[in-house]
């Protein structure tokens, strides 16, 4: 019985070492998806503006044309960006998106393309380590705090591929899986498609402005398609950011949660265990008593 004790004492002790550390867990990540919703509300304004001017830049000259803008059949390569986290502690979260990747994977597969990933983040590029699956190219400490210079270096690094030819072991489209940011509550992994690119004007009853671009309209075109690209998978990064804070800290909560009620549990099974020994002993001595009273009465 007093080993029963001493266990129930050492789970609690445990789980409540536990406790602590999801608690902190969860305010930690409390506090950083205010800074994380904040990023996200600040790169919105710039990625409207830079979609306004490309969507401007295309309208009004029919004419210009550029590699990024075009379908490329011939090529059948398509390049997955697939957007996970560096640490666990998230739920769900990096298993959902290599789910909808895996979908995603198989149902290009299924059109006779030939699926080619590049994976940010320690889980995902474990996951494909771990089953022996070749990554074109990995990024990796930066899921939780993305800076637009993470976002360039794959934005180049995805149209450098996107501009060779199949046998340059470039590919004919890319898409990107992400988990978007909806609320504290709901986070829902989107697939879009970057490229080609499909540009579509929005809806207005005011005429647009005429725009005259120097040196010509076809170099702001090259300038602007590499900067909207960049803007986009930074948004993307920032939105699979804010999810992943929110992620961490509803697991967090949860576990915590779990974590208290464990210790009623246990604290309940300790207060059971104490009083049968006390029953026990009591028990013990009014027999011992009965016993000697028994003897000397004869």
């Amino acid at each position: 019985m007093a080993a029963q004790l001493r266990q129930l004492r050492q789970k609690i002790k445990t789980v409540k070492s536990t406790a602590k550390i999801t608690r902190a867990q969860e305010m930690i990540a409390t506090s950083r998806i205010v800074k994380a919703q904040q990023a996200v509300a600040a790169s919105k304004p710039y990625a409207d503006q830079i979609t306004q001017a490309l969507t401007a830049l295309v309208s009004h000259h029919v004419g210009i044309d550029h590699p990024l803008l075009e379908e490329q059949p011939a090529d059948n390569r398509s390049a997955v960006l697939i957007i996970t986290s560096d640490r666990g502690f998230c739920g769900a979260y990096n298993a959902n998106v290599i789910r909808e990747a895996e979908s995603l994977i198989k149902a290009l597969r299924d059109e006779g393309r030939e699926p080619v990933p590049y994976v940010v983040g320690n889980k995902g590029i474990t996951w494909y380590r771990f089953r022996d699956r070749d990554v074109a190219e990995s990024w990796n400490g930066f899921s939780d705090r993305p800076v637009f210079g993470n976002a360039e270096r794959i934005g180049r690094r995805l149209a450098e591929d996107f501009l060779k030819t199949d046998a340059e072991g470039g590919v004919g489209e890319i898409h990107v899986v992400y988990t978007e940011f909806v609320s504290m509550l709901t986070q829902t992994v989107r697939v879009t498609r970057l490229m080609p690119l499909e540009i579509e004007e929005a809806e207005s009853s005011k005429v647009p402005p005429a725009y005259e671009f120097e040196p010509s309209a076809q170099a702001a075109l090259d300038l602007l398609l590499p900067n909207y690209i960049e803007s986009r998978i930074f948004h993307m990064l920032l939105q699979s950011a804010a999810s992943f804070q929110a992620s961490v800290r509803r697991a967090m909560k949860s576990a915590t949660d779990n974590a208290n009620e464990l210790i009623g549990v246990y604290t309940r099974q300790m207060n059971q265990a104490r009083q049968a020994a006390i029953t026990q002993e009591i028990s013990e001595i009014v027999g011992g008593a009965d016993a000697l009273a028994d003897s000397g009465g004869e």
